[in-house]
């Protein structure tokens, strides 16, 4: 048994990190904290977990805690896992990140895109990028990840075989997507009340989004080029539904293509995959509700000269917890399936 510890748990990311926890035969949670609801039992914050921690109050944070546990997952705000990243990192044996503290490798781009210098760039070289299709290698060998951003992960996985293939151009790529209001957070915001969100569909983020230039590196090290020669439109949405993630991706192709060859190529690229559904249809983000999988799909428009690439997954999970969980069994050399769902909630 692996004793875990969760630092920023009261979120939506931090509740479904303990669900999935919660049916992992090999984690035990032995603390969570949630500074803004200490003292407060999970089962009255979340009534959705009482059954599973009917004991477990959230903690407020102290290195202390440290010493109890073999990995720690953090499910902080931006910026916040920088300043404890240094004791971290010598205290605990595995660390999983699910902000974006550590997901750029490049520490010159923080001040621009996140509005501040990064107060811990000497530790940068230390994470391994946690999307596993793409990067499992890396992630085995680390012992710190940082997990992508869930807009990053749905249009990396979109678009992978057509960059690690050579078949697209690096530059101009355009990606639309729309998420779940729970990708907003848990604290309720002015844009994010129900009678704000309810039968309105808004495009926000425009130009300056925070996941564009992680999309930018990833793009950039399929494509084996600098992040300088990649250039990444990326618009972001807000759907009304509580929790699911699309991106739709357009790219110029190098050459021409037939969708069944890209679907024949996606199937190739994503069979051993068990996190990844190649689908002939439109992928749908019920499918993926609860699941950390996603679903994929390309085509190759021959009157436009456009391919566009498709993905849907749960944002929560795939694009956050799960894919913590995921990360989390490679670094402690468990089997990369344990504890997580391939089959969405249906209806």
């Amino acid at each position: 048994m692996i004793d875990v510890g969760i630092i920023g748990a009261s979120g939506y990311t931090g509740a479904e990190l303990l669900r999935l926890c919660a049916g992992h035969p090999d984690l035990r949670v032995v603390f969570a904290t949630g500074d803004s609801q200490a003292g407060t039992a999970l089962a009255e914050l979340y009534p959705s977990l009482a059954a599973a921690y009917p004991g477990l109050v959230f903690d407020t944070y102290d290195p202390a805690l440290l010493d109890r546990v073999d990995l720690v997952f953090c499910g902080l705000p931006h910026g916040a896992s920088q300043a404890l990243m240094p004791v971290l990192r010598e205290k605990v044996r595995w660390v999983v990140d699910l902000a974006a503290d550590f997901r750029l490798q490049d520490a010159e781009l923080y001040p621009t895109w996140y509005g501040e210098p990064h107060a811990a760039p000497e530790l940068l070289p230390g994470f391994a990028y946690g999307l596993p299709e793409l990067h499992r290698d890396e992630i085995v060998a680390a012992s710190a990840v940082a997990t992508p951003g869930c807009y990053p992960t749905a249009a990396a996985l979109a678009m992978a075989p057509l960059v690690r293939h050579g078949l697209v151009e690096t530059t101009g790529i355009v990606v639309d997507a729309a998420s779940g209001v729970s990708g907003a957070g848990r604290p309720a915001k002015p844009n994010t009340t129900f009678c704000t969100v309810d039968e309105d569909f808004t495009a926000y983020g425009l130009l300056t989004h925070r996941h564009t230039p992680e999309m930018e590196q990833t793009v950039a090290r399929l494509a084996g080029s600098s992040q300088s020669e990649v250039s990444v439109l990326f618009t972001p949405h807000l759907a009304p539904m509580n929790r699911g993630m699309l991106a739709t991706c357009y790219l110029r192709p190098l050459g021409s293509h037939s969708t069944a060859e890209l679907l024949e190529l996606y199937r190739s690229d994503y069979g051993d995959e068990p996190f990844v559904v190649v689908t002939d249809g439109s992928p749908s983000t019920k499918a993926c509700l609860g699941a950390n999988t996603a679903h994929v799909t390309v085509r190759a428009d021959q009157r436009t000269g456009w391919l566009v690439a498709i993905a849907a997954i749960d944002n929560l999970t795939k694009g956050a917890s799960g894919q913590a969980v995921q990360c989390a069994n490679l670094l402690t050399g468990l089997p990369e399936q344990t504890g997580l769902s391939t089959t969405g909630v249906y209806p």
